[in-house]
């Protein structure tokens, strides 16, 4: 066993100091686990300081000083690591929540709407806040930490414009305002006036900045040039409008009910299977059964899009679709009830092969059902007007 001299007990001690440890404790307990280790493993004939230069360095990466950092951490953030490993954990589930949210909603499965605000919910108040606390924690530069936080600011609103987007809430117009003004008027301006004095960093600046400012006028465009949202509304317009024509179609001949209770059996089955067809197209497309008459001020849109997988092999809205083509042809065939009075099918979306029906958009499906309850009501108030 080597035995250490009192020189070298302070040899050791001073380049503690000198190599940044200025914590009284930490320098004695660092002082008596490298005096531990060499007398444990030192031969009573070795070199002292050869051996020490070579084992010092299995204390730290860079330098010493680390430790007394990592220290001062875990004294005044005693929950370091279970942060760290919250946010990794949140971070890997919201991402995934969020990939196969998405994915469930392009194709219209149930579950995309709890999948993508749990996700999109969880990175913005459980992953941001930690990502920016044990960052902050982690940068001694103030630039930095500031940038960092400008930028989870920014991410927390383009998370909650996103999802109101993708929920079709209303209120994502105020979130992308603030994200995108955020980004215009905040970070880029302070990313770039504290990084471009820096000759070292200057070049990155600049090219950071750039894809900014790019991103930033994407995005602006996007939410703010859109000749299809103009069209879009220009449909849910006639959509509405037809709705509520065919109401009044309807409401004409429902003062004088038929005493027929067949045909009204008719009648009731074909317009309930209709507005079910209607309802699971719009649920599917929009999250409602309905398109509200104030579907602006809520920023509600009914984007032209895929009917979802209700409509594809044996899907609810196959079935539907079958059992109401079922039930026009019952009708037809009721000659003596409806009084000769056929509901036309030939240029309507029953004609087709609901195999085939995925190939259609919503709005097609949409006025192809109104028009066959027109043709209804229509056939309903002659018959009513001839009896």
């Amino acid at each position: 066993m080597y035995a250490l001299s009192e020189q070298q007990i302070d040899f050791i001690l001073n380049d503690i100091k000198i190599r940044g440890v200025e914590m009284e404790d930490l320098q004695l307990n660092l002082l008596d686990h490298m005096c531990c280790i060499i007398e444990c493993e030192l031969e009573p004939q070795g070199d002292f300081e050869d051996f020490y230069h070579k084992t010092i360095p299995k204390f730290f990466k860079k330098e010493l000083k680390e430790i007394e950092e990592e220290t001062i951490l875990l004294l005044t953030f005693k929950n370091y690591y279970a942060m760290k490993t919250t946010m990794i954990r949140a971070g890997i589930l919201s991402a995934f929540a969020i990939i196969l949210g998405s994915i469930f909603k392009i194709m219209h499965w149930p579950g995309a709407s709890v999948l993508l605000v749990l996700g999109i919910g969880s990175i913005s108040v459980v992953f941001l806040p930690l990502m920016l606390i044990l960052k902050t924690k982690d940068n001694s530069s103030k630039r930095d930490k500031l940038i960092l936080a400008i930028s989870a600011v920014l991410g927390f609103f383009l998370c909650w414009a996103t999802l109101f987007a993708a929920m079709h809430w209303p209120g994502k117009g105020i979130f992308w305002f603030i994200a995108i003004s955020i980004s215009a008027f905040v970070l880029i301006p302070t990313y770039f006036f504290t990084g471009i004095r820096n000759p070292e960093t200057k070049l990155n600046t600049i090219v950071t900045t750039i894809i900014l400012i790019c991103a930033t006028g994407l995005q602006f465009t996007l939410i703010n040039i859109r000749p299809a949202q103009k069209q879009d509304q220009i449909k849910m317009y006639n959509f509405i409008q037809a709705e509520e024509l065919l109401k009044k179609i309807q409401n004409k001949s429902s003062g004088i009910r038929q005493e027929n209770a067949i045909q009204n059996d008719f009648t009731d089955n074909i317009n309930s299977k209709a507005d079910q067809i209607k309802s699971l197209i719009l649920i599917n497309a929009i999250g409602q059964s309905s398109i509200p008459k104030d579907f602006e001020s809520k920023e509600i849109v009914l984007e032209e899009g895929s009917l979802g997988m209700d409509f594809s092999d044996d899907g609810k809205g196959i079935k539907l679709l079958s059992d109401l083509k079922t039930e026009i042809n019952e009708y037809n065939a009721s000659g003596a009830i409806n009084g000769g009075n056929k509901i036309s099918v030939d240029h309507s979306i029953l004609n087709i092969e609901f195999d085939k029906i995925g190939r259609y958009s919503n709005y097609s499906v949409l006025n192809s059902i109104i028009q066959i309850q027109m043709y209804l009501a229509t056939a309903e108030n002659k018959l009513t007007a001839f009896k």
